[in-house]
């Protein structure tokens, strides 16, 4: 044997060393990669052979009020449904390039694709990528007439099952069409690609979408040609959201689209809405907008300059100037004043019976005379509501303001009705109109309150008001006083994942309601209704607003609209304000009707104005409503004349009428002289 020279032994040396710090570094990349690094290189492993998919959650809903009927059971209504749809996925690199084409064919025969859409379509599968979304909200059907041809397909040509698969997700659908359309809103269809929520369009969608919003589990799927997309597992379980019900009741609300929409086209108006709110709870019954606006048709909207204005809910975003309908607020203030003159120990500026002087409409800071639609020489309280005389109710400011100030008078309309503030409904946007602010200047630099201003806001001019608002300041006189909180919701309840209820919010209960403030005495809210009931009564301006059977009260408003900045001959906002019954009001309505056909119809009157083209639909929405409540008539010979159940002598408020017409000619018939005040 010969012996191992000392080069040689160094070269073994070398060697040895050299492959033991080769084997050391092996097993330090060893240590590092199953040790040190395991979680990323299972997780690279992981993505060649499984990949995770969003298990979509399902979006809270809307719920119709169905317990507005007493004695009814109350059965679940939706206005929205979530329906069970798909999108369709490839995985291009799991195809073969030779059959690409035959797929693509075949799909494009199922799928309704634009031109364009399909030039997208055939570039998908030549992507690098493991997964590409070919087509979105497929129904049922089609998902199970793809997957048939599919799944043969693939066997026979032996490409993986889960090349071609489907998500499933969940998208908005409106089971009443239109039905709320302005008050809902909608979704778009396509979702945030990061979190997988809803992108609201605005309205209560956008309002309560952190409420409506859920949170998407998640799916394991294996990339295998033996592994079906069914099988995979969730590894976790998505969160639904919660679902909210509304005040507004679907029957209600459809009556009343249905009566406004009549309403828009027989006045020939541009837009027609109106607004029911129970009086006691400040719950939104119905909320109606005509022309609609189709939810599921969103795009078709915001797509058009002229077709985007139905989208604007207009009884919370739009401010007008009310016109006439403020008129009993303005004596309602002078009833407060009396009040407050009383606790100072002072003299009260009217009473309800007086004999006020009202053929002079000359007032200070006023260059042109203050006119009547009619020359009255006298009038009192009732009066002056059936008649809606102007000068009246500037009189009763005229003396408001010389006793207790202009901000006093300001501090009464909004503290008391609430005009000038928002009323905090739930719905983005709300305007909070205009209540003039005396110091304040307008943009031009004009002050917003003037010598003249107070006698405008006596007859619903310079004051800007929602609809909403309007509604909820009348609620004020049909409630004994009270200043209520208008809503849409009264629950919102989200479903645990143990099927357990959990109430986020709870608008029902009687602490929310003993919180409504008092700003009036149930003498002054008393006066205001009888007054009130004059206007549907024979010398009212609002008799096409009598409910027959039923006892009501309202008051008619005709406001010029302003146009670059003056005032228009021809265009009106044109509205009439309710309650029934009068007695115990099931609710207050609001309907307006935006530029009505300017003119005079034979036998009729002038088609612009608010008893006019306003009234009637109040009538029939009233009438209709309740009737669907259930609330028996109580003026049984409230009935027009010829009607076997007439009777003048019994009918409700005609004897009252009556005597109330006779004192009006003793005042006013006659050679009589016109009051200088």
């Amino acid at each position: 044997m010969t012996p191992i020279n000392s080069a040689d032994r160094k070269r073994i040396l070398i060697l040895a060393i050299g492959l033991f710090f080769l084997f050391s570094l092996l097993i330090a990349q060893f240590f590092r990669i199953q040790i040190i690094e395991e979680a990323h290189w299972n997780k690279e492993a992981k993505k060649q052979h499984f990949f995770t998919i969003k298990e979509p959650f399902v979006r809270g809903t809307f719920y119709s009020n169905t317990t507005i009927r007493k004695g009814h059971p109350e059965i679940p209504q939706r206005f929205v449904i979530e329906v069970e749809k798909f999108h369709l996925y490839i995985d291009p690199q799991s195809i073969p390039k030779r059959h690409t084409k035959a797929i693509a064919a075949y799909l494009l025969t199922k799928l309704d694709l634009s031109i364009d859409e399909q030039l997208l379509f055939r570039k998908q599968f030549y992507r690098k990528s493991r997964s590409r979304k070919l087509a979105m909200w497929l129904d049922h059907q089609t998902r199970d007439l793809i997957m048939d041809w599919w799944l043969p397909f693939a066997k026979k040509e032996k490409i993986p099952r889960n090349a071609l698969f489907f998500v499933s997700d969940y998208q908005r659908s409106y089971p009443f069409g239109k039905l709320l359309g302005q008050v809902l809103h909608a979704v778009q269809d396509i979702k945030d690609e990061k979190t997988g929520q809803s992108i609201p369009t605005g309205g209560l969608e956008l309002y309560f979408n952190r409420y409506l919003q859920g949170k998407p589990g998640k799916r394991l799927l294996m990339r295998s040609p033996r592994n079906e997309f069914e099988t995979g597992e969730i590894i976790a379980y998505p969160e639904n959201g919660a679902d909210i019900y509304l005040t507004i009741n679907h029957h209600l609300q459809a009556i009343a689209e249905e009566e406004v929409a009549k309403g828009v086209k027989k006045s020939k108006a541009k837009a027609g809405w109106a607004v029911m709110i129970e009086p006691y709870t400040g719950e939104i019954l119905a909320l109606a907008q005509y022309p609609f606006f189709y939810p599921p048709d969103y795009q078709d909207y915001f797509n058009n300059k002229e077709l985007i204005e139905h989208t604007r809910l207009k009884a919370i975003l739009d401010a007008n100037e009310p016109g006439s309908i403020m008129k009993p607020f303005t004596i309602a203030v002078a009833l407060k004043a009396n009040e407050e003159l009383r606790k100072r120990g002072e003299k009260p500026i009217f009473s309800p019976t007086d004999k006020i002087a009202t053929s002079n409409g000359r007032f200070p800071g006023r260059s042109k005379l203050l006119p009547d639609t009619h020359l009255h020489y006298f009038l009192n309280l009732n009066m002056a509501i059936q008649k809606s005389s102007n000068i009246y109710v500037a009189r009763l400011v005229e003396a408001i303001v010389a006793r207790l100030g202009k901000d006093w008078y300001r501090a009464a309309l909004q503290d008391s009705f609430g005009f000038g503030l928002k009323t905090n409904i739930e719905l983005p946007a709300e305007s909070i109109g205009i209540l003039p602010l005396p110091g304040k200047k307008h943009a031009n630099g004009t002050f917003e309150w003037s010598a003249s201003t107070p006698y405008s806001l006596a007859m619903g001019h310079n004051v800007q008001t929602t609809s909403l608002q309007m509604a909820r300041a009348c609620c004020v006189f049909v409630n004994g006083g009270y200043l209520v909180q208008p809503t849409l919701v009264r629950k919102i309840v989200k479903t645990q994942a143990d099927g357990s209820i959990k109430v986020l919010l709870d608008n029902t209960t009687a602490e929310r309601r003993a919180k409504f403030p008092k700003v009036m005495n149930d003498a002054m809210t008393s006066l205001i209704v009888n007054g009130m009931k004059y206007t549907t009564k024979t010398g009212g301006t609002g008799t096409r607003a009598s409910i027959w059977g039923y006892t009501e009260g309202g008051k008619s408003g005709t406001a010029n609209k302003v146009i670059s900045g003056g005032y228009s001959p021809t265009l009106f906002c044109s509205s009439f304000v309710g309650f029934a019954p009068a007695s115990k009001a099931a609710f207050v309505l609001l309907v307006a009707m935006d530029e009505p056909e300017y003119g005079y119809i034979p036998g009729v009157g002038k088609n612009h104005m608010g008893g006019t083209c306003s009234g009637p639909v109040f009538k029939e929405i009233a009438t209709r409503a309740l009737d669907y409540l259930g609330i028996p008539p109580d003026d049984p010979h409230g009935y027009p004349r010829g009607d076997p159940r007439y009777d003048p002598d019994k009918a409700d408020w005609l004897p009252e009428t009556r005597k109330l017409q006779e004192m009006y000619d003793s005042w006013n018939n006659g050679n009589k002289k016109a009051s200088t005040h």
